[in-house]
């Protein structure tokens, strides 16, 4: 059999640096924690990135990047109710494997402009795909509201998605890196989410968002 070629040191960085991000948090991580992690010097870690804000940088670039064909998707094929479900769910798990970027994100775009400029990009493209989502549900006579009310709809689904990451930090601290409390967070994520749809929703999806809950939630 032919041996797997070695990791690139610079993705060897990035996959310890996002490790070491998602489980004690980016203010937490040092450049010469993550080389004595690798197990390689601080010379050869700032030949690949100068500082940490570039490794930042290229961890939100990946980020960006395993996200864009999801907030692509609602304006791709006609959306039934359940498909907001996945879409919800699909996007926590992108959020979750890059997690430290909303648990900090206050802090991280405090201090790196260029990570501002793009999450706000970010922002604006999820806040176009709930709202194609919810237009579509519309269109589908799954949902019963006004255009007014699919603006606050999606800017609220993206304010919770956003933030939902602290919220769980902050109840669950002790926790929040146990990969078996993963699925539950992300689902608990979508749910909360999706029930924002829920008043305005017809008989028929009020009956599948039961359905889900109790097919997803964990007691």
């Amino acid at each position: 059999m032919k041996r797997k070629p070695p990791r690139r040191t610079r993705e060897r960085i990035l996959q310890t640096a996002l490790r070491l991000f998602n489980d004690i948090g980016e203010p937490n991580v040092t450049t010469s924690a993550i080389a004595d992690e690798m197990n390689i010097s601080p010379g050869n870690l700032y030949y690949h990135f100068r500082n940490k804000e570039e490794i930042v940088d290229a961890l939100f670039e990946q980020f960006e990047r395993e996200i864009d064909p999801l907030l692509g998707a609602p304006a791709a094929r006609a959306i039934v109710f359940e498909d907001a479900w996945l879409f919800l769910h699909l996007l926590f798990e992108a959020v979750w494997r890059n997690r430290f970027i909303y648990r900090d994100i206050n802090d991280l775009l405090s201090r790196n402009r260029k990570l501002e400029l793009h999450f706000r990009t970010v922002l604006e493209r999820k806040t176009a795909a709930a709202r194609m989502l919810c237009s579509a549900l519309v269109d589908s006579r799954r949902l019963n509201a006004t255009e007014r009310e699919i603006t606050a709809l999606a800017t609220n689904m993206v304010v919770v998605a956003t933030y939902w990451m602290s919220y769980e930090y902050v109840g669950n601290a002790r926790r929040f890196s146990e990969a078996a409390f993963q699925n539950s967070a992300i689902a608990r994520g979508a749910y909360q989410v999706l029930s924002l749809l829920a008043p305005y929703l017809d008989a028929q999806g009020r009956a599948l968002f039961t359905r889900l809950a109790r097919e997803y939630l964990s007691d």
